[in-house]
């Protein structure tokens, strides 16, 4: 098959901070081997320069460093796929994805400008996704990932990040020049996040390590400096937080590789909104007369139904051979089933304490995790994809398992969970207005935190709870996070049709999901085309489109 694609090519000026920009080959490449190449230089150019230990996002080096993508464009451009299986076609479509959200941060977001929640760097606890979600500078402590007591190797990680705090706290005050108000307040609140993560990391360590305890203590104070500085500067920040609807628009179909607009996605919101209400309504008809669902009460009682919840959804798994299990699967949903809380619930909780089992399923992205860890034997698949483009196949994935668990007959003998199921998807719909809305500078996270409480069935996501305003943060940060777990859901339908229009009485569920899932976390169109081996009109639209940068927002 012969596909060569145009990209989105910028007038940039050759070069970058490091050095002199790779050379541009005199004839076009035409080996996967090559694309693997350019890959491994790409991910080297695009990690931020290092001065002193600490990552330098000031204005000057940020320049440099857009202005040397100018050379990765062209090297890819070059590339002859002739004779390319899809499977590398798609490859190359992964790379082309990646340049372009680098274009993207540094033409738009610029979140070491304009977001102070960039510059977190201390993370005790692990992500579900394949890498952190939102916009990070580079370097941060993942304490979860060193068990105790601490080994010399883990205590040597921890302090060289903890060493870098200071330096990054102090160069932020520089480079925070945006003026945008929602990411200014909610990211200074962010920052004192990391105060207390801090604070309570302080309180675990040793006298024996002291020196380990002075670089947290110094991090500490610098960290607090910064929020002080924040709070000082936030009656001076006016603007919108948004990146106006036309960079949107460009980001879904350049970076997350979607084949949507803004106005197209909230048209599939409202649609999805509108369905979980309904269907929540009949079931409730049906159910009518059916006790409430008893909610967990205490930590034995936690310990005994959450562990059921694993061993049950396991089995049902096995027998229906929905998915490929194993030990390992098995123990790391066990291990992330937490403890009894009588603190006031949030919604996640709500689901939880009903039906334990609910929420297992959406721990699809626990599978996943095990997944990337064993490696997806290609060079360019095997870690986590940069920018987030991800999002819509991992959260995508594990909110449409929810459905399709219930319609596989999962919760027949537990029916008041269907009802839980439809409250989730009316959740993720509903917040991710919110996402549409505060993107093309309609909302404040305010009005966008209001709608997603307001349209959550029951009242569970309560205003003026902590949950509703930490998602409502993430999609601020990261566009179209907050709508890719309901379009991931809709595109991993999508793959299903055709594999059943293709199949016919051969297609298998569990062969097809062992298809997905070995397709690796990348954008779910890609996988669309590497599972079905079509390109349809749809799917050529969207990968061949010759887009222009479009107009800055103006509250840039």
């Amino acid at each position: 098959m012969r596909y060569i694609l145009p990209l989105v090519v910028l007038t940039l000026a050759t070069g970058c901070g490091g050095g002199a920009p790779p050379a541009v080959p005199t004839e076009r490449p035409t080996r996967h081997e090559d694309l693997v190449a350019l890959f491994g230089d790409w991910r080297a150019f695009q990690r931020p320069t290092m001065v002193a230990g600490v990552p330098d996002y000031s204005a000057a080096a940020m320049t440099a460093q857009h202005e040397g993508l100018a050379a990765y464009l062209r090297r890819l451009a070059a590339f002859d796929t002739t004779g390319w299986s899809v499977a590398q076609q798609v490859d190359y479509h992964i790379l082309r994805a990646e340049l372009n959200g680098f274009d993207f941060d540094h033409r738009v977001l610029r979140p070491w400008q304009n977001n102070p929640a960039y510059y977190v760097t201390f993370f005790p606890d692990e992500s579900d996704q394949p890498a952190r979600e939102g916009p990070f500078a580079w370097g941060g402590v993942e304490l979860w990932s060193h068990p105790t007591p601490l080994s010399a190797a883990a205590t040597l990680a921890i302090d060289s990040g903890l060493r870098r705090i200071p330096g990054l706290m102090r160069q932020a005050r520089t480079n925070l020049t945006g003026n945008q108000k929602d990411l200014w307040v909610w990211g200074t609140r962010s920052i004192r996040s990391q105060s207390s993560d801090l604070t309570a990391f302080i309180a675990t360590l040793t006298p024996e390590q002291s020196s380990l305890a002075a670089s947290a203590r110094a991090a500490l104070a610098a960290t607090d400096s910064l929020a002080a500085w924040l709070d000082a500067q936030a009656p001076s920040k006016t603007g919108p937080s948004g990146v106006g609807r036309d960079n949107y628009d460009w980001y879904l179909t350049n970076v997350q590789l979607l084949p949507y607009t803004w106005k197209d996605e909230v048209t599939l919101m409202q649609r999805e909104l509108a369905r979980a209400y309904a269907y929540l309504a009949l079931e409730e008809v049906r159910n009518r007369g059916r006790p409430t669902q008893a909610l967990v009460g205490s930590q034995a009682e936690h310990e005994r139904r959450f562990n059921r919840a694993v061993s049950d959804y396991m089995a049902f798994l096995r027998s229906r051979q929905l998915v490929a299990t194993n030990p390992d699967l098995e123990a790391r949903l066990r291990a992330r089933i937490g403890r009894f809380s009588d603190a006031r619930r949030e919604f996640f909780t709500e689901v939880d304490y009903r039906d334990p089992v609910v929420m297992r399923t959406h721990g699809f992205h626990w599978f996943d995790k095990g997944a990337m860890a064993a490696g997806y034997g290609n060079p360019i698949r095997n870690g986590a994809l940069l920018y987030n483009v991800f999002n819509a196949r991992t959260e995508g994935l594990a909110t449409g398992w929810e459905e399709m668990m219930m319609g596989a007959g999962l919760f027949d003998a537990s029916p008041r969970s269907r009802e839980l199921i439809l409250i989730l998807l009316a959740e993720r719909a509903a917040r991710a207005m919110g996402d549409l809305r505060m993107h093309a500078n309609e909302w404040s996270i305010d009005q966008a935190a209001a709608y997603a409480s307001q349209n959550t069935p029951r009242g569970w996501l309560a205003l003026d709870g902590n949950l509703v305003w930490g998602e409502q943060h993430l999609y601020l940060q990261q566009p179209a996070y907050g709508v890719s777990y309901v379009i991931g859901k809709i595109e991993v339908e999508k793959i299903m049709q055709v594999r059943m229009r293709q199949l016919g009485e051969r297609f298998d569920v569990g062969t097809f999901m062992h298809e997905l899932v070995a397709a690796g976390q990348i954008p779910i169109a890609l996988i669309r085309w590497q599972l079905t081996g079509e390109l349809d009109d749809e799917l050529r639209a969207m990968l061949g489109a010759r887009a222009s940068p479009p107009t800055p927002s103006p509250s840039h």
